[in-house]
């Protein structure tokens, strides 16, 4: 379990947060130190390698920066690049967090913290620290993995290796839930921006009025509410990566706004008459057909060539054959330690009713599968019956064999699926409902290796 064996320094001047971060992490973990002086951190990690520290951002006078936390994190950071920092903050200091996520933070917590987020967050970096150490290193990435070696994701792999390096703009395409995030990380992190922000935007969510001032940021007094200067997202990835998420859903007014930036390569900020020049890699991502996007009703042809020098396609993961077999040991794995269960087995028709559903929520609807599996099963071995698929995401491919197959094995392999899944696995209870023995339906379930 990676908590178990994680050592944990945490350093605050206030007491009763030592004490309280003491108490909760003590049962959890190998060890906890706790520091109150920031001044030992040196002295500390000289002495014993830690895991993660969390520390907190302001001290009561020991360094007169203003930046405390910043400070020390890059102190840590010079020392011991390996150990991975958690900077705590109070709300007023969320600028100043995020400033330390672009100097090297993992993550930050906000004051008053709740505990369950304080576990899942030191569960999820400690994780992702054991999957960088053993992952096949398909492409290298600091902070994402991305498994797979179907003959579809290795051509994956083969494209972000040429491009990555590049500063070309690159387009990824594909269905929800096929990891278009991941691969735009993998990017930023194998390109020669990687030590600089790489800034991520959800622009399909952004309505007319906020889309310039998200992008292009503004100056105090701009709009009513706007009382202080504020950098658009463009400017805060200034010499990185800006990856903006769901082009394809932004209105052709938005695109001529952002096809001006791109051309001009500079930005006027909101309240101002001065451009301020931007120099970024962009990747943009949408689950939108190429083909609506080709028709310049809903998109126009100059924008698509500016953000689209390089396309990657994400594919689905019902054409990813085998790769399903490892995301499964992967993401089980990962939910057995959040949770601290023991490791768990697979029983041999659990593999063979995942490779069966059509899983048309791809990786993202495999993750949540498996992660109910892992809550809700109380042995240490998962069969087919702890896999509940929601019935949000349908068809499954039962249906689908459905209406795509007349095949007899077909349509024998498709009901037995159904009625085994509305009995959630009762071989007997469904045996009957077919009309048929156990015997014979165990048969059948070797058959079609069920």
């Amino acid at each position: 379990m990676v908590l178990k064996n994680a050592t944990i320094l945490v350093i605050d001047d206030d007491v009763d947060v030592l004490t309280a971060l003491r108490l909760l992490l003590k049962p959890l973990v190998k060890e906890v130190v706790t520091e109150k002086n920031p001044s030992n951190i040196t002295s500390q990690i000289e002495r014993t390698s830690y895991d993660i520290i969390i520390l907190d951002m302001n001290f009561n006078g020991l360094v007169n920066t203003g930046n405390e936390g910043i400070f020390w994190l890059n102190k840590i950071r010079k020392q011991k690049p390996e150990t991975s920092v958690i900077l705590m903050t109070a709300y007023a200091d969320i600028d100043l967090a995020i400033r330390g996520l672009k100097e090297g933070a993992s993550d930050f917590l906000m004051k008053p913290w709740k505990n369950e987020k304080i576990v899942e967050t030191i569960t999820t970096i400690l994780s992702q620290k054991k999957s960088q150490n053993t992952q096949k290193k398909n492409i290298n990435s600091n902070t994402v993995e991305i498994i797979g070696d179907s003959d579809v994701m290795t051509d994956v792999f083969t494209k972000l290796k040429k491009v990555a390096p590049t500063d070309a703009n690159v387009l990824i395409l594909g269905e929800n839930g096929t990891g278009k995030d991941l691969i735009a990380r993998a990017l930023h992190d194998n390109s020669n921006r990687k030590h600089l922000p790489f800034v991520k935007v959800d622009v399909g969510a952004l309505t007319e009025s906020l889309f310039e001032s998200e992008l292009f940021g503004y100056k105090k007094g701009a709009f009513t509410d706007a009382r202080e200067d504020r950098k658009g997202r463009f400017e805060a990835a200034h010499g990185g990566t800006l990856f903006l998420d769901e082009i394809g859903n932004i209105s052709l007014a938005q695109q001529a706004r952002l096809l001006t930036v791109l051309q001009n390569r500079q930005v006027t900020p909101l309240g101002s008459n001065t451009s301020i020049p931007i120099d970024i890699r962009l990747v943009c991502a949408t689950n939108i057909n190429p083909q609506i996007l080709a028709d310049e009703k809903k998109f126009r042809k100059d924008l698509i060539y500016r953000i689209n020098t390089v396309d990657i396609i994400a594919p689905p993961l019902r054409d990813r054959g085998t790769d399903i077999t490892e995301l499964a040991h992967h993401f089980v794995t990962l939910y057995a330690e959040k949770y601290n269960k023991s490791p768990f087995s697979f029983d041999s028709g659990f593999i063979s009713k995942l490779k069966n559903h059509d899983f048309p929520g791809n990786v993202r609807e495999l993750q949540y599968v498996l992660e109910r599996a892992v809550i809700m099963t109380d042995g240490s071995v998962l069969k087919p019956e702890d896999l509940v698929f929601s019935s949000i995401e349908r068809p499954s491919s039962a249906t689908s064999i459905t209406t795509k197959s007349l095949n007899l094995d077909d349509l024998e392999k498709n009901a037995i699926l159904n009625v085994l899944e509305k009995n959630k696995g009762n071989v007997s209870k469904s045996a009957k409902e077919l009309g048929i023995t156990r015997a014979a339906l165990y048969r059948r379930l070797e058959k079609y290796e069920l």
